[in-house]
């Protein structure tokens, strides 16, 4: 079955190149292992390449299933092999219609996962026996748990624009993505420059 997560490698021209980890979502501790000596943490990571020559915003709306990746690392080998790690969580349940929705919430070590996939594990069971019970509607529990995963977990909503898109009779307003911001009330552009025209992605 396997943890499977997503490790893209920044490349000069900043641009990504993905690889795939069998059990890099295990724990959260995949990070720890990339350095300059070992980039693919001893075999942790498969060589062979995903996919070349990634947009920064490609990587999660066209790359990072939340049905399937339970991590995301992103390396930058120009600055000395720093490792970013995300949890994934899946904001929708087994029947949903929008199963692309998702979220990746900042861990830095394995005790930071296991606090953020025990606390997202326990929230969404809870707002699933609320569904069951008919004392919420899948709009307002979805609604409701994406703002808890943005607004306590500084997490960043996005939509896997890969996953098949269920029929839905009932409207849908979901909360607005966000990519890697500094706070909740900055916005970026798909080229990583705040409304400002600032560079937010500073790194060599």
């Amino acid at each position: 079955m396997g943890h499977r997560a997503l490790v893209a490698y920044r490349r000069p021209d900043r641009l990504y190149d993905l690889r795939y980890s069998h059990w890099g979502g295990e724990d959260g501790s995949l990070g720890e292992r990339i350095s300059a000596e070992t980039p693919l943490a001893s075999g942790a990571v498969n060589a062979d390449l995903l996919a070349d020559s990634i947009a920064r915003d490609r990587i999660l709306t066209n790359f990072l299933d939340p049905c399937i990746y339970e991590a995301l690392y992103l390396v930058a080998p120009g600055a000395e092999y720093d490792v970013a790690a995300y949890h994934v969580c899946w904001l929708e349940w087994g029947d949903g219609r929008d199963g692309g929705r998702g979220a990746i919430i900042a861990v830095d070590g394995e005790a930071a996962d296991r606090r953020v996939r025990t606390w997202f594990r326990a929230t969404k069971t809870a707002l699933a026996d609320l569904i069951e019970m008919g004392a919420l509607s899948r709009r307002a529990a979805q609604t409701y748990l994406e703002a808890r995963v943005c607004e306590d977990e500084d997490g960043t909503v996005y939509t896997y624009t890969g996953a098949d898109d269920a029929a839905s009779t009932e409207p849908y307003t979901p909360t607005a993505d966000r990519w890697l911001e500094d706070g909740p009330h900055r916005e970026t552009d798909h080229d990583g420059w705040d409304s400002n025209g600032e560079n937010w992605d500073d790194r060599p």
